[in-house]
């Protein structure tokens, strides 16, 4: 072998390698995973090292604030440019808070108050919160239009049910977020608000024609573009007007045709970062598997892969990452598609470095019960006392969405606990409403409660027979009970007093309870018919 073929064969076999490692790099580089803990494990730190950009945090990830910054930092002594993205919409949606609920309404309440001011006010100081702590992607605003009452997974995450009331609270909600210098993720693309079924669990679909979802489930999402949103997340929902076969996080019609094309085309025209919905939800990983639902979002035009919501290890992301280079190699994803999405990743990761973070605007730590309180209506078809002496409080809990877990604290009654020492709970389920029934349920509380005033907590009544059924026996045996409803107000009111707060985070039971006891006056918006007593 002469000496310039060995130079040519070794220039040959350095070019090799450095493709192989950058082909690597960038599958690494599109993953958004979790992991277990409140400190950064070891193979995390390594993988950061060899190229991962994103990591995902939940509730097991979140101790305190200090403990989340000194996480945050951590993790950014590997990877500078470091994409930390939360699934915190405040509300029932909330990481930051998962064990005591949020400091935040959520979106509902907003939408019911829809003042966009108060909405971008609340997202931009639950921006600061979650910058001082180091996230900089935030999986949040829900822009879904609720348009099905029946849906078991958006209801109060959404801002309502009219397109346009939803589209200018997503624009200031993303406006609000980044001017903190967090980056925006707006979802569930192109819309998960006329659903009847949890993608947690299966495969939603919506029937709803091309036309419908323009007028419709596609008008906030425009919104959200033309505000300059950051990153969309997409939904794992079928719509057979835009793909009868792939549900959009794997639909190229979706997500290139539609979301990525030209607003001169019928598209939206968005550029920025395509992250998917949590892969191992069933609606995917049951029907295409995790590594074959991740390819084929990439070649549809996603560019983060988000997974770790229940999977939360080492071995699921070097599967995913050899999944992605071996399908490069056999040519079912293109290598340029790979290095789009990467480079991608890793302009967002800069963004949020040069963002204006906001620094030297006034921290508002109590905007959030502001917003709550604004949020309350009220309902009374006579004059009623407030409560001042201990209650008993009966709790009528659904069971708890996957989004929103069952690790946080719902309710009022910690909140008039606080303000009537005393007051105790009784927590009934469908369970427990099936094995008493209706009458034998409702005569056990009452002997319980004995002389004290009951306050019935519910949660998206409309939805639940048997919590209708125990509340309508409820009130036929005790007219003067007083009802929170923390769900969305589909249902007519009926209580003495019916108290409406849009939500379930702590903020909301704080300012229901503020009601109740007469320590705060109704504000404006409430559908008050008789004015409460008190200061």
């Amino acid at each position: 072998m002469t000496p310039f073929a060995g130079s040519a064969g070794s220039a040959r076999s350095v070019r090799s390698v450095r493709s192989a490692d950058t082909l690597t790099r960038d599958a690494l580089a599109v993953l958004q995973p979790g992991f277990a803990g409140t400190t950064a494990p070891d193979w995390l730190l390594r993988r950061l090292g060899e190229g991962l950009t994103s990591v995902g945090l939940f509730g097991r990830n979140v101790a305190d604030p200090a403990q989340l910054a000194a996480l945050t930092s951590r993790l950014r002594t590997e990877q500078e440019d470091l994409l930390v993205a939360i699934d915190e919409e405040g509300g029932d949606v909330t990481r930051l808070e998962v064990r005591g609920g949020s400091s935040f309404p959520g979106n509902h309440a907003l939408g019911a108050v829809d003042d966009t001011d108060l909405t971008r006010e609340v997202a931009r100081e639950l921006g600061r919160r979650l910058a001082d702590c180091g996230v900089n992607l935030n999986w949040a605003p829900s822009a879904d239009v609720n348009s099905n009452p029946a849906n078991p997974v958006i209801g109060v995450r959404s801002f309502g049910a009219d397109p346009q009331l939803v589209a200018r609270h997503t624009a200031a909600y993303v406006d609000g977020l980044q001017s903190a210098g967090v980056a925006a993720c707006t979802k569930h693309f192109p819309g998960h608000g006329d659903t009847a079924v949890d993608s947690h669990h299966d495969l939603p679909r919506i029937t709803a024609d091309l036309a419908t979802l323009h007028a419709r489930e596609l008008v906030p999402f425009r919104a959200a573009v033309a505000a300059g949103t950051r990153a969309v997340m997409s939904a794992h929902i079928l719509l057979p007007a835009l793909d009868g076969d792939r549900p959009a996080t794997l639909s190229p019609a979706a997500l290139h045709g539609l979301l990525r094309a030209p607003v001169a085309e019928g598209g939206l025209g968005f550029d920025g970062l395509i992250v998917t919905d949590g892969m191992e939800m069933q609606a995917i990983s049951a029907t295409y598997g995790l590594e074959r639902g991740s390819v084929l979002a990439l070649a549809a035009g996603a560019d983060a892969i988000c997974v770790g919501g229940g999977l939360a290890d080492e071995d699921t992301v070097l599967r995913l990452r050899d999944a992605l280079v071996r399908a490069v190699r056999d040519g079912e994803l293109s290598a340029d598609r790979l290095a789009d999405a990467a480079a991608r990743v890793r302009a967002l990761a800069r963004w949020t470095r040069r963002a204006d973070a906001g620094e030297g605007a006034a921290p508002a730590p109590g905007i959030g019960l502001t917003a709550a309180r604004r949020a309350l209506r009220l309902t009374a078809d006579g004059p009623y006392e407030p409560l001042t002496t201990p209650a008993y409080v009966v709790a009528f809990t659904p069971l708890a969405n996957f989004a929103v877990g069952d690790d946080t604290p719902w309710g009022v009654a910690a909140e008039l606990a606080r303000l009537l020492p005393g007051t105790e709970t009784a927590t009934c389920t469908a369970e427990s409403a099936a094995a008493a029934g209706p009458a034998a349920l409702i005569d056990g509380l009452l002997t319980a409660a004995g002389d004290r005033r009951v306050v019935a907590v519910v949660r998206d009544v409309h939805r639940h027979l048997w919590m209708a059924d125990a509340l309508h026996a409820l009130l036929a045996a005790r007219p003067d009970t007083a009802v929170v409803e923390m769900g969305v107000p589909q249902a007519p009111p009926r209580g003495a007093p019916h108290i409406a707060t849009h939500g379930a985070a702590r903020v909301c039971g704080r300012a229901a309870a503020e009601l109740l006891t007469g320590h705060r006056s109704p504000t404006n918006g409430s559908d008050q018919r008789a004015p409460a007593s008190g200061s």
